[in-house]
């Protein structure tokens, strides 16, 4: 993980359950003796990010609603840390297009509460948009640096949300892995199988990282959004210093490549994530302001 992230080591359970004292109630030994939670227990996972985010990060006031996306957070802390080196770690004043918030809001709150980074956090799914502007009401810290933007245009991702006068530091992006809900399913069926190591689990229990249809999948899937991020990208060349996703397999990133050399692209970066067995990477890319031709 990246060194600055606050969860890089073991889960300091008896500090959690103090921010969030219902977590107690999930915390047992494992086989070895330490002390964790059942991560297959969508009201353990819950409670656990509740207290991560009220000890690390002062918020009290997250919750969201049912069958909706649970984020690991040390993996999207990562994501804002990396950022934070594109963008210059020191850096002041700092204005972050977080597209597809979610219900979650957790980018806004790593980036705003990290960095004192403000953030425009776009969201399509009006029950998510309701969520975000919840958690984001319920505490003053973030109600003065995170605003919540309803993108009703379902087949735009920066156009109807970067206004003519907005300038921002970065557009960071976690975009629907899957193209169609079958495939979603059997991500799904493959996560939960991993969290239980192959035991047999009732079909009605939600999962712990949940998930409706505009956090999962679109049309496309994950390649076909981040295409048409790298289409819009090309407008707003002078009002974006790095446009930034996440992208789950390392062989999409050729496609990718081409695409943005095809838009003109001053400079191109891959950068690669680790957290324990699993490997991501972002890819970020920035246009030549002087280059750039908006559209009309």
């Amino acid at each position: 993980m990246h060194p600055r992230n606050l969860h890089k080591g073991r889960y300091d359970f008896e500090s959690l359950s103090r921010a969030c004292p219902d977590l107690a109630h999930h915390v047992k030994p494992n086989p070895k003796g330490d002390q964790t939670i059942d991560f297959a227990d969508p009201v353990a996972v819950l409670c656990l990010n509740r207290a991560l985010l009220a000890r690390y990060y002062g918020v009290d006031h997250w919750m969201i609603p049912p069958g909706y996306l649970c984020p690991p957070i040390p993996g999207r802390a990562d994501y804002v840390h990396h950022l934070a080196d594109l963008i210059g770690e020191a850096k002041c004043g700092v204005r972050v297009l977080d597209v597809g918030t979610g219900a979650n809001c957790i980018y806004p709150i790593i980036g705003s509460q990290s960095y004192g980074w403000k953030f425009v956090a776009s969201e399509i799914d009006p029950i998510s948009v309701k969520a975000a502007r919840a958690i984001v009401g319920a505490t003053p810290s973030l109600s003065k640096l995170v605003r919540i933007v309803h993108q009703k245009n379902r087949r735009s991702i920066l156009n109807g949300v970067i206004k003519p006068s907005d300038q921002f530091d970065a557009v960071m992006c976690n975009p629907p892995f899957h193209d169609s809900p079958a495939t979603a399913e059997l991500g799904t069926t493959r996560k939960l199988h991993n969290l239980n190591k192959g035991n047999a689990r009732s079909k009605e229990t939600p999962l712990n990282f949940g998930g409706q249809q505009a956090e999962l999948w679109c049309d496309g899937g994950e390649i076909g959004f981040i295409k048409q991020m790298i289409v819009e990208s090309a407008t707003f060349g002078r009002q974006v210093g790095w446009f930034t996703s996440l992208v789950s397999k390392s062989e999409r990133l050729p496609v990718l490549h081409k695409m943005l050399v095809a838009a003109q692209a001053e400079e191109i970066q891959v950068v690669p994530m680790e957290q324990g067995n699993k490997q991501s990477r972002l890819i970020a890319w920035r246009f030549n302001p002087r280059s750039v031709v908006r559209q009309p």
